[in-house]
């Protein structure tokens, strides 16, 4: 064999090894899925996110891994909603109530007063009804996997402490930009200002707004104490949050790619239930330690309220249709009955 021969084949095994390897480092290389939340990395939310995200690799033995953008960076829920539905982002954890104009029946869940307790919601949430909502997202371009807990939400000001309806008369108050609670608040006297959550600190320092209503956790975790002095609990909301993933993203996966997905979301579910749960029973005193003075809403002034909200449970209603409204108000009689 002549040496130019010899050379020639070398450099053609040499080549042919070559692209062998790059197939197969091709082969191994991770699907990167970025997830977006408006929240810290501190925070409930971006706990649970670390734990979605280690269940997925592990669960797919390194091969798909999750990228957690937290604080907004990719944008407010809104704007990373509509990059889901367009494919540019493949994941995000945000609020079902700014779905609402994308999923009408996302509404039901900014029902004031709907929920007792959590066990009610859990029950409501994983079971027939909440799937059938969740479902619904796939016609609008968006996969719902899991509902996670936001947490019953609490009123903050730093006008005055709120201890019956009247006192929130002409408090300026960020909302959601969602029509339930644009349209509650407004019947219950304050001044609601829709606004995203990115830019609430800001307004809150600036006193651009008066006020706003979340969770405790959330409270805690944005260091909202620093610019507000009032909080007034009032559970009048048990609005969750959502993991979506984009349905052109999802349908691009295999079915063992989408059980991976699931899995761990379910297992990051119930981690960010408990965990919730547990900040916001220390929350209350971690908050009046910094400084805020904490009244809690009497159940006759919560009556009021829920009297005063009778035309917003007829909008809901008609936003969702009556017979899902009937079909939830017959689940919670049974699971109320059931005690």
């Amino acid at each position: 064999m002549t040496f130019l021969r010899r050379t020639l084949i070398a450099a053609t095994t040499a080549a042919l090894l070559g692209a062998s390897f790059a197939a197969v480092a091709q082969d191994i290389k991770p699907r990167l899925i970025r997830f977006g939340y408006g929240l810290n990395e501190q925070s409930n939310q971006g706990r649970a996110a670390k734990v979605f995200a280690d269940a997925v690799e592990k669960n797919s033995g390194g091969k798909m891994k999750i990228r957690a953008i937290g604080a907004a960076a990719l944008g407010p829920d809104t704007q990373m909603q509509q990059a889901l539905i367009g494919g540019a982002q493949e994941m995000m954890v945000g609020s079902t109530a700014t779905l609402v104009g994308i999923t009408k029946e996302m509404a039901l869940w900014d029902t004031p007063f709907l929920f007792s307790n959590a066990k009610e919601a859990d029950i409501l949430l994983d079971g027939p009804l909440g799937t059938k909502i969740k479902n619904k997202l796939q016609e609008k371009g968006l996969v719902g996997l899991v509902y996670w807990e936001n947490g019953f939400r609490n009123l903050t000001n730093s006008k005055r402490a709120i201890t019956k309806m009247e006192d929130l008369d002409g408090v300026k108050l960020r909302v959601m930009q969602n029509n339930v609670f644009l349209t509650s608040f407004q019947t219950l006297g304050a001044n609601a200002i829709p606004m995203p959550f990115s830019e609430l600190f800001s307004a809150l320092e600036t006193k651009t707004v008066d006020g706003q209503e979340n969770p405790f956790n959330t409270i805690l975790s944005s260091k909202f104490y620093e610019v507000q002095k009032y909080m007034t609990v009032t559970n009048h909301v048990y609005s969750p949050w959502i993991v979506t993933v984009s349905k052109k993203y999802w349908d691009q996966l295999s079915k063992d790619e989408q059980k991976v997905l699931m899995d761990a979301a379910i297992v990051s579910r119930d981690f960010e239930r408990k965990d919730t749960r547990d900040e916001a029973a220390k929350a209350v005193g971690d908050l009046k330690a910094k400084g805020m003075m904490v009244n809690e809403l009497s159940p006759a002034e919560a009556t009021r309220m829920r009297d005063k909200l009778t035309k917003v449970y007829a909008l809901v209603a008609a936003d969702v249709g009556m017979d899902l409204w009937n079909e939830a108000q017959g689940e919670l009689a049974k699971i109320r009955g059931k005690k």
